[in-house]
């Protein structure tokens, strides 16, 4: 059993409002690049919400051009949710291509644990130290070397219980961990855990709900040196988006359709006014 450290330690630093707001409006004025090698299944929902928010996808994920284009993009999403043999070669190309040329990227190993070839290739990649590294509380732990994964793509287990899975692996590899939930947390290196409270239900029952989410890290980690603020801006702005979309939606049908008006729809005023940052949770 891998034994984690506590899980209890006090907050380093916080994360304020006005700071994700800042980020959100320096996103619609760079209008970044992102790199993405993702799954198929969510290919289509992932470009559409980078769009909508204002940055722009480049679906760039097959082996000889995935190393080249990793250096000029803004930010790289990987995620292994349909990870072929191609995509695999791919995945490891721009990911050690990121990291040679300074590029942020974002793993997402999705369904890791259980699965023996995704789980291979994700320990491969999180050695090569991303920037932000999101998964949800079972993929967490599952990466950290306990338990075995959730049930495909869905978590077994509630962020609090993957803090310490959370915080070794910050250490370890010096990535800011995203773990998403009804109460998100993030959590550097230092140890730190930085909650996110806005969000609904309806993410969970559209595809590419929590895909999507690390494309959106990839584009605010271009913006700022700080991969905590850049995880906990996207995080805010993509679940207070979602929060209001599902005011109006009748349920999941009409909900993904009115969440891309909504990301396109968000200002950083209602990041200030909207955003819930607790400190206990």
């Amino acid at each position: 059993m891998t034994e984690f450290p506590s899980a209890t330690a006090d907050p380093a630093r916080t994360i304020s409002a006005e700071a994700c707001a800042g980020l959100l409006a320096d996103l619609r004025s760079a209008s970044p690049l992102i790199q993405c090698i993702t799954n198929a299944v969510v290919t289509n929902f992932t470009a559409n919400v980078l769009l909508a928010l204002g940055a722009a996808p480049a679906m760039v994920d097959i082996p000889g051009e995935a190393a080249q284009f990793a250096p000029v993009a803004s930010g790289v999403l990987v995620n292994l949710g349909t990870p072929t043999e191609a995509q695999r070669a791919a995945m490891l190309e721009a990911a050690g291509a990121a990291a040679s040329s300074g590029t942020p990227w974002v793993l997402d190993p999705v369904a890791v644990g259980f699965l023996t070839v995704r789980t291979r290739t994700a320990q491969q990649l999180v050695a090569q130290r991303p920037t932000i590294l999101r998964g949800n509380a079972s993929e967490i732990i599952a990466l950290a070397g306990s338990g075995g994964g959730g049930r495909g793509v869905d978590s077994l287990d509630e962020p609090a219980a993957a803090l310490g899975a959370a915080r070794l692996l910050a250490s370890r590899y010096g990535s800011v961990v995203a773990v998403s939930g009804a109460v998100d947390a993030v959590v550097p290196a230092d140890g730190a855990v930085i909650r996110v409270a806005n969000g609904t239900p309806l993410l969970t029952r559209v595809t590419g709900g929590g895909c999507a989410l690390g494309a959106v890290m990839a584009a605010f980690a271009s913006l700022t040196p700080d991969p905590l603020l850049a995880a906990t801006a996207a995080t805010g702005v993509y679940t207070l988006a979602a929060e209001k979309a599902a005011i109006l939606a009748e349920g999941p049908g009409t909900f993904a359709p009115r969440f891309l008006d909504a990301l396109a729809a968000i200002t950083p005023a209602d990041v200030r006014q909207g955003l819930v940052l607790p400190e206990d949770s």
